[in-house]
């Protein structure tokens, strides 16, 4: 049922929706994964297994069993296939959704770390399921479990050892534009690698962009800026890509379905509230579980989930572009020619799981935050960022302080740095200089050479001091990159 033999669907890329996944999950996880740290999947290693793969798992199983009652004679696997579709929510979707909602970074971190894994998972799961479909075989748990685990150790070996040799490579590139372009391409050969060997091409991408994050060096300022940029703007355009071509086929579905279309909207609605329910209950034994092993979350710096979390947590299960790229690249055909099982209703119950599950909660999170009277978070927030300021100035003063005493600069030069170091903090705290102040920090540039190179020398001890916080358990990433990239505007700004 639900038009499968139609073949409405999936007329992407010339017929080939196998291109889908390498061409749109590699730039979005790599885009995504700089944003986190190895420093928190340590402190968060148990939210990590219980959300992106525990959850994941069980989301696909009950989604799955719910489709295989909904829709007669659909395969069970081709039910799992949807299953996991729909089960990865996707952080970037969250972030998007939440706007100027006051979502504590702790949260937002667990989402992220959730985030990465699992759509590795729901990966694993689908294409497992998608070629039992098409070949016509059986789906074994014990086979799926084996291929999840030796594709995860194998993607890890992939993705560092990429990681290794791409750092070497772009050592050798001085220019920073360059640089950038070549990392672009980095995601895609490490994914299309680590899947031709057998592994996983997420995990390795995942790995390949927090190994880069972590040796990155404190005088790559101006490549840090440049990548930054382009990765927003690559983000974007995959993002609207996806929901560009997901509505052109949802168009076709829509007029291909006839009088069908009631029931599959039906079954949709069912499938919604069966995705959201599995999450709401799950993070409540989630919680349990995370309440009682606190000790990890403390021991590394990091304050154990709270029951109010906890249920925002379960209110953030947006979809996102991991359930459009899965989607798209379903199989148009089985091996014997046939159409794929009811893949026109497949497909329309997933985008409809993504519509409902950004819209419901987009709608309605700003007021389940005040609810819970969580505000107070982004006080905690700025507090982490001022302690990140305060680390930098202090690495900047005293480097200044070494500066003045080596090269008996004379008083009056020192107090000048002094009053640099004093509008560097209002810059990293935020602040606009005035036309006057940029004027002022002009003029001083060309009097001062030996001022100028003492500043320059003072950043980088700041920008060192700031990396060595991100590699910490307990420190936020997310406060690090705001703090890491005013300096970075300043140190370009100071070149």
């Amino acid at each position: 049922m639900g038009g499968g033999e139609r073949g409405a669907v999936g007329q992407v890329g010339a017929g080939h929706p196998e291109l889908i996944l390498p061409l749109f999950l590699p730039p979005l996880l790599f885009a995504t994964a700089q944003r986190t740290s190895w420093a928190v999947f340590r402190a968060r290693w148990r939210s990590i297994a219980l959300l992106a793969v525990a959850l994941v798992l069980v989301t696909a199983t009950v989604v799955a069993g719910t489709v295989w009652l909904l829709v007669p004679g659909i395969a069970v696997t081709a039910a799992i296939a949807l299953g996991a579709m729909v089960a990865p929510p996707d952080p970037v979707a969250v972030e998007a959704v939440a706007g100027q909602v006051p979502i504590p970074r702790r949260v937002v971190a667990v989402l992220q770390s959730e985030g990465l894994f699992n759509d590795a998972t729901a990966l694993v799961v689908f294409q497992a399921a998608v070629l039992a479909t098409v070949s016509g075989g059986e789906l074994s748990p014990l086979g799926l479990g084996l291929r999840f685990v030796l594709g995860a150790a194998g993607a890890v070996l992939i993705g560092l050892g990429v990681a290794w040799l791409a750092r070497r490579v772009l050592g050798r590139v001085t220019d920073a534009t360059g640089r950038s372009a070549l990392t672009l391409v980095l995601p895609f050969a490490t994914y299309l690698a680590a899947e031709e060997l057998g592994a996983s091409g997420v995990i390795a991408v995942v790995v390949l962009a927090l190994q880069l994050r972590a040796g990155a060096d404190a005088d790559e300022a101006a490549e840090r800026l440049t990548q930054s940029s382009l990765w927003n703007v690559v983000e974007l355009l995959v993002t609207g890509l996806a929901f560009g071509l997901i509505g052109l086929d949802l168009r076709l579905v829509v007029l291909a379905a006839g009088d069908e279309l009631p029931t599959m909207l039906a079954h949709a609605a069912v499938v919604c509230v069966v995705v959201v329910a599995v999450r709401v209950l799950w993070m409540v034994v989630a919680w349990r579980v995370l309440a009682r092993d606190a000790d990890g979350a403390a021991a590394a710096g990091a304050a154990p989930l709270t029951g109010r979390e906890a249920v925002l947590l379960s209110w953030c299960g947006m979809r996102g572009l991991a359930t459009l790229a899965l989607a798209l690249s379903l199989p148009l055909q089985t091996a014997s020619g046939a159409p794929f099982p009811a893949r026109d209703e497949l497909v329309l119950i997933a985008v409809s799981v993504l519509f409902v599950t950004l819209l419901v909660p987009g709608f309605t999170l700003g007021m389940l935050v005040r609810a819970l009277d969580i505000d107070d978070e982004a006080d905690a927030e700025e507090r982490a960022e001022r302690e990140i300021v305060l680390r930098a100035r202090r690495a900047a003063v005293a480097t200044l302080e070494f500066e003045r005493t080596v090269r008996g600069l004379p008083e009056e030069v020192g107090t000048a740095m002094r009053e640099r170091v004093e509008r560097l903090e209002r810059v990293l705290s935020g602040e606009t200089p005035s036309e006057e102040e940029r004027s002022r920090i002009a003029a001083v540039k060309k009097a001062r050479r030996a001022f100028a190179e003492a500043q320059a020398s003072a950043l980088a001890a700041a920008r060192t001091e700031v990396l060595a916080a991100r590699r910490e358990p307990g420190v936020d990433p997310h406060a690090v990159d705001r703090v890491l990239r005013r300096l970075d505007l300043r140190t370009v700004l100071l070149d």
